[in-house]
């Protein structure tokens, strides 16, 4: 597994950094992941870009704009995401690499899933972006997402950005009838897509595995009880209800009690639990244009559901 130098890592975070010791821990999408020890003995995670076709350099590697979106969003999350948000600190990124603090993970709890429900609440409604979108081009994984900041309705930006771009590309393992599903939901979303809501900064691509239970707090110190962390994110300005869903796509841990604690920080709208299946049809799409057919039931079934609930 190719792995950053030690000596680049320690350029690019700076301040006298020496890099002892790199541990290799897999690779996602295009790109390795590393947790790497300093002098002194802090560690620190690493996201690097995987080399293309055996060249070394910036031109034979992949991480492109994905490490760019990615710390622009951490960022962006954290500044305007209250009083604690649970968003780590980006401490340092280029082309090449991402690096954020170590996060030693611990065992979810229910005090842990509360805290996480009140968290998202405040990172959503403490200071939401004027437009939906965001000011950096946006990847899903290592698939473009269209961030081109626009005002209006979120239900017809949801279906022209996020629904229609991974239609097309999932075309061909949706079939035509899964396809025509989909379509339905588009011409359909002014109905399906709730009462009116302003955007808010939402990860984005809030998946299970995209929270780290963690005893650690944002800046990588020790904590005073676990919490789930927010990493890999899409952020941009979106509808709330859209991270809650995916939350609940793949089975988050204590799910109801991050539901309850959300909703008695922010109440959300009448009607929000049927809209789940509208909210989890992107990210379904996304998994068929990344993985093909395996998908297309859950897509389907997903399609079915957000037209039903209109009656």
């Amino acid at each position: 597994m190719p792995r950053p130098s030690p000596e680049r890592l320690a350029e690019l975070v700076g301040g006298g950094a020496r890099v002892e010791e790199i541990t290799d821990l897999g690779s996602s999408h295009s790109w390795t992941l590393h947790r790497a020890t300093l002098a002194g003995g802090r560690e620190i995670f690493v996201k690097a870009a995987a080399e293309r076709d055996g060249r070394a350099g910036r031109a034979g590697r992949s991480g492109g704009g994905v490490f760019a979106a990615e710390a622009a969003g951490l960022r962006w999350l954290a500044e305007g995401g209250g009083p604690e948000p649970p968003v780590p600190e980006v401490l340092a990124a280029d082309e090449d690499l991402l690096v954020l603090p170590w996060l030693p993970p611990e065992a979810p709890t229910a005090g842990a899933a509360e805290r996480l429900g009140r968290e998202l609440a405040a990172l959503h409604t403490a200071s939401p972006p004027a437009a939906y979108g965001a000011p950096w081009d946006g990847f899903i994984a290592d698939l473009p997402l269209d961030n081109t900041p626009a005002g209006g309705e979120w239900g017809p930006w949801y279906a022209e950005r996020r629904l229609e771009p991974f239609l097309r590309l999932g075309a061909g393992a949706l079939g035509t009838d899964g396809v025509r599903l989909v379509e339905r939901v588009i011409e359909e979303i002014g109905v399906l897509a709730g009462p009116a809501e302003p955007p808010s900064r939402i990860h984005g691509d809030l998946w299970s595995g995209n929270v780290l239970w963690t005893g650690a707090e944002a800046g990588g110190g020790p904590g005073t009880g676990g919490r789930g962390m927010l990493i890999d994110p899409a952020a941009h300005g979106g509808h709330r209800e859209t991270d809650l869903a995916m939350l609940a796509l793949f089975g988050a841990p204590y799910l109801e009690r991050v539901l309850a604690a959300y909703d008695e920080a922010s109440a959300l709208a009448d009607g929000w639990r049927e809209r789940v299946p509208l909210h989890q049809l992107h990210p379904l799409l996304v998994h068929v244009a990344l993985f093909g057919a395996g998908y297309r039931a859950r897509t389907v079934e997903a399609a079915r559901a957000a037209l039903a609930a209109a009656g």
